[in-house]
């Protein structure tokens, strides 16, 4: 059977309620109207009830209990107007929580559709097309140019790239030999590769990013609302006054007039109406968050972990020097020669040489006898000289005089006399230094970088933009194994990134940050809030806007509490019947979500 939400809930209390209206005030039907709200009020208290009693099981606390003593304590004594006044503003400011906390319930949905589904089995020297899943271990599959590696597998025959970004947020082409292991979810480059398998499908790596974040989603740390943290002192404070008040007078009506001025009203619709509107304002600066607990968290957050490529790096590689050997050709002559010999290449490192190009105003020149050496390298010709561009096995007799430390590089020969190479970095985000220092501003204690890049990369890259604690070479398991592992006082810990080898830390952290403008779509989908524009500075901006938010909330339920102290002191003198105290409850819902509502705006 199918649970009725919240907004059903507070639809049939109103449709209950202007049904009572109708047969007392219309038709003089008094009963009728009392057993209606006697019906919808003790379901409405029983349902509650036995969410409250899961909660209790659970180690956690709310406001429900008090609400519930005050429905209970007003029909017991015959106030049934004054119980569906409280019946209304309590399902009311449920349903409001549930917009404000709604959750985007499609977490996994792009990870499952993007898994590799097929796969091409060799068999008798044969292709045939299967189910990803039916491929066994030892089977052989070739892996076509440009598609998703559907298992694991030892690389048998072939020599290639390929891009594992998407799993280790590496962003450069990683070559691969013989013997090499390929990892499912990696993208082939312009080669067939012939993988002998080595893993099911259900165990490759890719499927192993879709249960690692299945088991994240299923675990969400503890943690205690706002409204929570005020409702254990508010409610016994409600019980003391109610309970004196009814033992000097001797009159249980008196107990049901301070508890009907006690309904916490301030607790269940200031945050939730703060929390909307703070929502909303991050929506104006291109975060969507997801829910309002997020917006709490972001506020009390205190470890900060950022993924490097695509994330504090725009992922895309730019051409860095150009190192000749000989100055028969100039570096302009060279770029030129060179962008031009891959200008209709869709290499990751041709369309950055041809941007550089771009970039320099050279013109791209016409290329004749062009040949590509499959896996090496392209030669063609440019204003009669023969061009040569590629790999260092392809353009160097001796390439093992020429040595390279970490660093991405293509060779280039004019005339097959070596003139040099070009090396490429990872683009740093202009705004990532700056964000950095906004966050250590608004008191976020730790800030880290978790990567699967090399070390001495992640190094580099963490020194420019100020960050000192770096974890490289991190496979997503490392990954949810360091944020898992941080210290209570290190909490909540907030992640940001962008790949789909992201997805799995998005969902474990207290609260993921997905960079979304241009970001894999797993990573969007599990992550709790997501950034819109292609820049870092909403990181800050989000937690600035959910600082705000939880400021005005607390200020807005502390204002609305006060007044409600106040009024059940006077209660608990009988100055206040029981319906005027129901309607008194307007009152302070009214200054509490006016004051709520001022977190809409944005603060210098």
């Amino acid at each position: 059977m199918k649970k009725i939400g919240n907004f059903s809930k507070f639809l049939m209390t109103i449709v209950v309620g202007i049904i009572a209206l109708i047969a007392e005030f219309i038709f003089h039907q008094g009963k009728i109207a009392f057993w209606l709200i006697l019906i919808i009020g003790g379901l409405t208290t029983i349902s509650m009830f036995i969410a409250m009693i899961k909660t209790l099981k659970s180690g956690k606390y709310g406001v429900d209990i008090l609400a519930i003593t005050a429905i209970v304590a007003t029909l017991f004594v015959g106030e049934y107007w004054a119980s569906l006044v409280v019946l209304i503003m309590l399902t009311g400011g449920d349903s409001l929580e549930d917009y404000a906390t709604k959750e985007a319930g499609r977490e996994l949905s792009a990870l499952l559709k993007n898994t590799p589904v097929t796969a091409h089995r060799i068999s008798h020297e044969k292709m045939e097309d299967i189910l990803a899943e039916k491929v066994q271990v030892g089977d052989l599959i070739i892996v076509k140019p440009g598609e998703v590696v559907p298992v694991d597998g030892h690389l048998e025959k072939g020599l290639g790239e390929v891009d594992e970004s998407s799993l280790t947020g590496e962003s450069r082409p990683v070559e691969k030999k013989i013997g090499d292991l390929i990892m499912s979810g990696s993208v082939n480059g312009d080669v067939a590769l012939y993988l002998r398998v080595i893993k099911k499908a259900s165990d490759s790596q890719y499927q192993t990013l879709v249960k690692l974040v299945k088991e994240s989603k299923a675990k969400p740390a503890h943690f205690v609302r706002l409204a929570d943290k005020y409702a254990v002192p508010f409610t016994i404070a409600a019980y003391l006054i109610g309970g004196v008040a009814w033992f000097v007078s001797k009159d249980p009506v008196r107990f049901a007039q301070v508890l009907v001025v006690a309904s916490p009203c301030p607790l269940i619709l200031a945050a939730p109406v703060a929390l909307v509107a703070g929502m909303s304002r991050s929506s104006r600066h291109g975060i969507i968050v997801k829910t309002g607990t997020t917006l709490e968290k972001l506020a009390k957050g205190k470890t900060v972990a950022f993924d490097k490529t695509g994330t504090l790096t725009k992922g895309q590689l730019a051409m860095d020097k150009i190192n000749l050997v000989n100055e028969t050709f100039s570096k302009e002559k060279v770029l030129q020669y060179v962008a031009s010999a891959e200008q209709n290449s869709t290499h990751i490192l041709a369309r950055s040489l041809v941007i550089a190009g771009q970039k320099q105003e050279l013109t791209l020149l016409p290329v004749t006898h062009l040949k590509e050496i499959t896996g090496q390298g392209i030669i063609g010709t440019i204003e009669g000289q023969t061009v040569k561009v590629g790999k260092k096995d392809f353009i160097l007799k001796e390439p093992d005089k020429v040595k390279m430390e970490n660093q991405t590089a293509v060779f280039v020969a004019i005339n097959d006399t070596y003139v040099g190479y070009i090396t490429f970095h990872d683009v740093i985000r202009k705004e990532a230094r700056e964000t950095i220092t906004g966050l250590k501003e608004l008191g976020v204690k730790n800030i880290l970088m978790l990567t699967g890049d090399q070390e001495a990369i992640a190094k580099t890259i963490a020194s420019e933009v100020g960050i000192t604690q770096v974890h490289a070479n991190c496979l997503p398991e490392e990954k949810i194994s360091t944020l898992k592992n941080q210290p209570e006082d290190a909490r909540p810990v907030i992640m940001v990134g962008d790949g789909v080898n992201d997805a799995p830390a998005l969902a474990i952290s207290d609260v993921g940050i997905a960079m979304g403008a241009h970001g894999d779509t797993a990573a969007s989908e599990s992550a709790s809030a997501v950034i819109l524009k292609d820049s870092l500075t909403p990181v800050k901006e989000a937690i600035k806007i959910s600082q705000d938010t939880m400021r005005i909330a607390r200020e807005s339920v502390l204002i609305g509490l006060a007044i409600c102290v106040v009024l059940m002191l006077i209660a608990a003198t009988g100055a206040i019947p029981t319906l005027i105290g129901a309607a008194l409850q307007e009152v302070v819902d009214t200054v509490s979500i006016l004051s709520a509502l001022r977190a809409r705006k944005d603060r210098s």
